[in-house]
């Protein structure tokens, strides 16, 4: 693994941008894996500086979305359809068709399931995968269990998720109760992994998750065992982690 130290939060987004942006000038049909949340807001909003600079083209990017809240339609200002486009997809030119995220309205779970995963495979497999990490450990969605589940499969939110959750929302009720999550072997079959972390509140559990047991219990430990992964944190996130 390799470790790279930001002093802040902006030097953390721009140092993610840069790998990113370097992916996709050296291999412009890059099929990219892409987070939601706090954390990699500042990343995409380099990424959209730099296309509006005419230094990137997504042209022939496609991407592939790690999670999606079940029961929330695309137009909901808070999935992560909505997200995806206020934050990034709207302000460059990917198109439409390459834009690939799991359907939180899907009429029956286990057929969204599959159809997601075929569809990861269908485009090639993930050449750059961008993580956040929760608090408790998980990684997309995949929460706190005694096993890695290996494909999509739609999960119920744990109670810490949907407390940090509930801030997003009007009231902690109308948080979703369970998404639609990509599974750990696309996730660990992507050629290459960014994971970012941010703040005090992350410190422990990249403590945990990269210098800990390998365990489902901490679901990102399981990175420890992929030959390609750069985690990128500021000083806050990683005053635990020995160098």
């Amino acid at each position: 693994m390799r470790i790279i130290r930001q002093s802040n939060y902006d030097g953390m987004s721009q140092k993610t941008a840069s790998i990113i942006a370097a992916q996709l000038i050296t291999k412009p049909d890059s099929v990219l894996g892409l987070a939601t949340g706090s954390s990699p807001i500042g990343t995409y909003e380099y990424l959209v500086k730099w296309h509006k600079a005419g230094c990137l083209d997504f042209a022939q990017t496609k991407s592939v979305n790690l999670d999606e809240y079940k029961g929330l339609a695309p137009d909901h200002d808070q999935s992560y359809s909505f997200f995806m486009r206020k934050n990034l997809f709207n302000h460059v030119n990917i198109k439409n068709e390459n834009i690939h995220i799991p359907d939180g309205n899907a009429p029956n779970e286990d057929s969204e399931c599959l159809r997601y995963d075929r569809v990861i495979e269908a485009v090639g497999g993930i050449d750059l995968l961008l993580l956040g990490i929760g608090h408790n450990g998980h990684i997309g969605f995949n929460e706190p269990s005694c096993v890695f589940m290996r494909d999509t499969h739609c999960v119920a939110l744990s109670d810490s998720t949907i407390e940090a959750n509930a801030r997003l929302f009007p009231r902690e009720e109308d948080v979703p109760r369970f998404a639609y999550t990509m599974g750990m072997r696309p996730i660990m079959q992507a050629k290459k992994i960014v994971i970012i972390a941010w703040g005090e509140g992350k410190a422990e559990i990249i403590q945990k998750a990269f210098r800990g047991h390998i365990t489902p219990k901490v679901p990102a430990s399981i990175l420890q065992l992929h030959p390609h992964v750069t985690l990128v944190g500021d000083t806050a996130a990683l005053e635990k982690i020995d160098w």
